[in-house]
């Protein structure tokens, strides 16, 4: 892997990263279990852009480490369908 991928990939990952930590600062401003379910959606993501960056797996055998992503996107759809239920 280039530096320059190795680079951007802990750009990527300090993003998420950020993100899940102003979630959790709204999450402890709100106690709204929406910031919460969103912040731990984010640290997924940062976790699995790390785990892309650091280690040596070949494109064709990083499957399984799409599974953490897919959980983040679920966790998200969950918790927005959690809160519409509630508010209605």
């Amino acid at each position: 892997m280039s530096e320059l991928h190795a680079f951007l990939g802990g750009l990527i990952t300090m993003g998420f990263l950020l993100a899940a930590l102003f979630f959790l600062k709204f999450w402890k401003r709100t106690a709204d279990g929406l910031f919460l379910a969103f912040a731990a959606a984010f640290a997924l993501l940062g976790i699995n852009q790390a785990l892309i960056t650091l280690t040596d797996i070949p494109v064709e055998e990083r499957s399984p480490l799409y599974l953490l992503r897919l959980a983040a996107f679920l966790l998200i759809i969950g918790s927005i369908f959690l809160k519409n239920r509630r508010a209605s």
